[in-house]
């Protein structure tokens, strides 16, 4: 062990000076921590669009990092404070870093961005003289384009798997860090400041991917000053996802150095001054090896499942946590799909009324379980109560959306002068790959206009980078057969900013009861496992909902694509979604988890009350 620094012993006033340098600290590491989380998220949808991921796929990697934290956090009940606490989260901090710096490599090794524009792609508009057998199938950017992805998901992968790796100990580390050092009265305060610190990172994490992604992703390359064709509102559009990840990389480096300097141990606030004697006891080591504790593991594990109240709880909390990692994940590019709102707008919205909202809701759940005095008969109820009420405030949602628009040979079919319409565009040699959504005078939109039979274009005229309209469209019936550079217009954007207020007050409803129900873990578990009974609940949230819930939630947006673009004849990314089969499988599945969670909580109810009336009527006397 580390002899403790004579001045220390001396200075008692410097050591409580210590522990709350020590909070300040792993507040902002935390903070950083989930920053650099919700800021990844807030990008998700881009680098879908970048990297032709689908939302599985975006969601797997997303989640990837659960894997690495649940296979090594098991060792963390082991190794306790027989290790360097601080020293180890500082570890973890650089690790978690360089994570975050690798999650951008792919930006740097990958070629520019490449978008289908007739501005620098002749390709892209209806060419009746060229030759289609001259077209090449797969060309070289096609290739590049397919190699790009398949880095991506190397460098990505190996990141998230890092990145779980160095948020191992932050948690369990830092928080018996301050409760064995604090002393009593202080540790609740103390870790109640830490987690309000903390809080805010989701919430800044969105808000500085929604300033990121209004900046070109190749800005880099092309400096902050270049004219752009695209606007952040095109559907071609692709934000600096990467920028965020660097600033989030940066913050963790800054986090991580101090703990390199805190002591491995220091004295709790009942005896600041004392020897190094009166601390014995708190590490005394368990004559206990590695191997024997990995071996009583299983049967320490079982014994815990076997208690039903511990069960149902945590089944109960698997079930509510899928729905937190689904809007975590997706809300921003439900938000984009459903009410075309741009990728920096929706995660504009969720970080600044959404995540706030949750904060607001866990802050008066501890306020409640305080004042209240909650018991264990009376947290299921509450919480069943809550829950109920937050999954009502959904059914509303099903109804607050409007359908895909009609989209030419994807979800309309229309019968023209050359019979079947794709025939008008037959000669055009349209590349199969080929994505620049326009709107044709006729209200339909086309996928490209190529596919609208468009043969000329004419340029904004104070800025040559723009199209200003595309002109002469074969395909577009009527005598002003033109086109416009951008998606036709959804007819709901109105109920963007309702929708978002509505899911933020069901959220604040739902996160009234993630106190009492954290609270209720550690009152129905004997006091000697309540430190191993919080370890495995957390592994059984990671494993059954942080690490499954976003590819779930992923597949279910996949299967309400209707086309898929594609690239050398491999499925690319999703490029219109039937928008009623989108909100419905999306929030339907956000309502069969609470529906889960709260069955689950009315058993546990109901098990609760047979247990307190069972100890009641239990009598001393013993058997007859």
């Amino acid at each position: 062990m580390d002899p403790l620094p004579s001045k220390a012993m001396k200075r008692p006033g410097t050591l409580r000076c210590g522990i709350k340098l020590f909070v300040l600290c792993h507040g902002l590491l935390q903070l950083s921590q989930l920053l650099y989380s919700a800021c990844f998220k807030s990008t998700i949808s881009t680098i879908e669009r970048r990297y032709g991921l689908s939302s599985y796929s975006s969601g797997t990697i997303s989640s990837l990092h659960e894997v690495s934290n649940s296979v090594l956090i098991v060792f963390v009940s082991y190794f306790g404070n027989r290790v360097h606490r601080p020293r180890l989260i500082g570890i973890g901090g650089l690790l978690m870093a360089v994570s975050a710096m690798m999650l951008t490599l792919p930006h740097f090794l990958s070629q520019p961005y490449n978008y289908d524009s007739v501005l620098h792609n002749l390709h892209d508009i209806c060419n009746l003289q060229r030759n289609s057998s001259g077209l090449e199938s797969c060309g070289r950017d096609e290739t590049r384009r397919l190699a790009d992805t398949s880095n991506l998901w190397l460098f990505m992968a190996s990141a998230q798997l890092l990145f779980g790796v160095g948020s191992v100990p932050i948690q369990p580390f830092g928080i018996s860090y301050i409760d064995d050092f604090a002393g009593p009265g202080n540790s609740p305060l103390y870790i109640a400041i830490l987690f309000a610190v903390s809080i805010f990172g989701p919430a800044i994490g969105y808000l500085l991917g929604s300033v990121m992604l209004q900046i070109y992703v190749d800005v880099d390359k092309i400096g902050f000053g270049a004219e752009l064709e695209l606007t952040p509102s095109d559907p071609r559009w692709v934000g600096a996802w990467w920028m965020g990840l660097l600033i989030t990389s940066a913050c963790l480096l800054l986090t991580s150095i101090p703990y390199f300097f805190f002591p491995r141990r220091m004295p709790s606030g009942d005896h600041v001054i004392g020897s190094e004697t009166d601390m014995s006891d708190d590490f005394k080591n368990p004559d206990v090896s590695l191997l024997d504790f990995l071996k009583m593991f299983p049967r320490m594990l079982v014994h815990l499942l076997l208690s039903p109240l511990f069960l149902m709880l945590v089944l109960a909390q698997c079930c509510f946590s899928s729905v937190i990692a689904g809007l975590a994940t997706f809300l921003n590019k439900f938000l984009e799909r459903q009410y075309s709102a741009s990728a920096a707008y929706s995660s504009l919205l969720v970080g600044a009324v959404n995540l706030p909202a949750v904060a607001v809701g866990m802050l008066m759940g501890g306020v409640i379980m305080k004042k209240a005095g909650l018991s264990l008969k009376t947290i299921p109820r509450f919480s069943v109560a809550m829950l109920t009420v937050s999954t009502l405030l959904f059914i509303p949602l099903f109804f607050m959306g409007c359908p895909t628009q009609k989209v030419s040979e994807v979800n309309h079919y229309q019968i023209g002068q050359y019979g079947s319409l794709s025939l008008c565009y037959s000669n055009c040699s349209c590349p199969p790959s080929a994505f620049n959504p326009v709107c044709g005078s006729d209200g339909i939109e086309y996928i490209s206009p190529c596919h609208a039979g468009c043969t000329n274009f004419t340029k904004v005229p104070n800025n040559t980078h723009r199209v200003q309209m595309y002109t002469n469209c074969r395909c577009i019936p009527g005598s002003q057969s033109d086109a416009r550079p951008a998606p036709c217009p959804n007819n709901c954007p109105h109920l963007l900013l309702p929708v978002i207020l509505v899911i933020s007050l069901a959220s604040l409803i739902a996160c009234l009861t993630h106190n009492p129900m954290y609270m209720m873990v550690l009152r129905c578990v004997p006091s000697e496992e309540k430190s191993f009974a919080i370890g495995i609940q957390f592994l059984l949230m990671r494993i059954l909902a942080w690490l499954p819930a976003p590819a779930l939630f992923g597949t279910a947006i996949d299967t309400s694509c209707i086309w898929w673009r594609r690239v050398c004849g491999r499925k690319f990314n999703c490029g219109y979604y039937d928008n009623n089969i989108l909100r419905n499988r999306y929030l339907g599945l956000q309502v069969g988890y609470k529906v889960m969670g709260i069955a689950l909580l009315m058993m546990l109810g109901w098990k609760a009350k047979r247990t307190q009336e069972y100890s009641l009527e239990k009598r001393p006397e013993g058997p007859l």
